[in-house]
């Protein structure tokens, strides 16, 4: 079911968005040569509890997860592109580290994901990061009351695929409310004036995910980690927005 929220539910939202964005912005700064991703785990987790919050992923165990995902963050590294598990390994020079996370704060979700190389950066990867931080931002500039939900899909697979990429939309965006998933599925691409129209209210996340040379994707043996089947890196970046009577209102917004 789609719900559409009051101005006031909106402003009940920010501390939410807040959270999660000072929470990512702490984790960029902490990626590091050395550093272990059971460490960002870690300062994620007290983050969450010192805001009194909640996880949105510790408990999560949906039909596509081998078993309850057991940490708080997203770590992906490399080839694995999403949701990927945190594990003891300490990054290394050139790693690209993508990082999703989504916390519940007074009753309300909010979900993000940004992609950081550690370390000396590659042109390709550097590329990447890019192509999907343009797709997210095309995303959200579609995202207006009268449009259509194609409208804001096909904006991303627009960047995208102008930047060579294929697109595989087998994950996508999602509503985001009471709960971290959702209606509607928000695809990363589509066709332009097809869809759900668009009306003030709707809170969505927006999250471009790319591979540098193929689309496809298999499960690592962890259950839960997504691999390109190629090798290649991937980057994603997600941010959760706000239909509004005009520009989208950006909830996690890290500025």
């Amino acid at each position: 079911m789609i719900e559409l929220r009051s101005p006031k539910e909106l402003e009940q939202m920010r501390p939410a968005g807040k959270l999660v964005a000072d929470v990512l912005v702490a984790l960029r700064e902490k990626a590091a040569v050395g550093v272990n991703l059971l460490e960002l785990d870690a300062l994620a987790h007290k983050m969450i509890r010192d805001a009194g919050a909640e996880s949105c992923y510790i408990d999560y165990h949906p039909s596509f997860g081998a078993s309850p995902f057991g940490k708080v963050l997203c770590t992906s590294v490399n080839d694995a592109v999403l949701h990927g598990l945190p594990f003891d390994y300490a990054l290394q020079d050139g790693d690209l580290l993508s990082v999703d996370f989504a916390a519940s704060l007074d009753g309300w979700v909010a979900d993000s994901a940004l992609s950081v190389v550690v370390g000396t950066p590659r042109p390709q990867d550097l590329k990447i990061i890019e192509t999907t931080e343009r797709a997210l931002e095309a995303g959200i500039a579609a995202a207006r009351p009268g449009n259509k939900l194609g409208d804001v899909s096909a904006a991303i697979a627009q960047v995208c695929k102008g930047a060579g990429y294929r697109v595989n939309t087998q994950f996508g965006g999602h509503g985001v409310g009471r709960t971290m998933h959702g209606d509607p599925h928000v695809p990363n691409d589509g066709r332009a004036g097809r869809g759900l129209k668009l009306q003030p209210g709707l809170v969505i996340a927006i999250e471009p995910w790319l591979m540098e040379s193929t689309d496809e994707i298999y499960t690592d043996p962890d259950g839960w980690t997504l691999r390109s089947v190629d090798g290649s890196r991937g980057a994603h970046s997600e941010h959760t927005i706000a239909v509004t009577e005009g520009d989208a209102l950006v909830l996690t917004g890290r500025d």
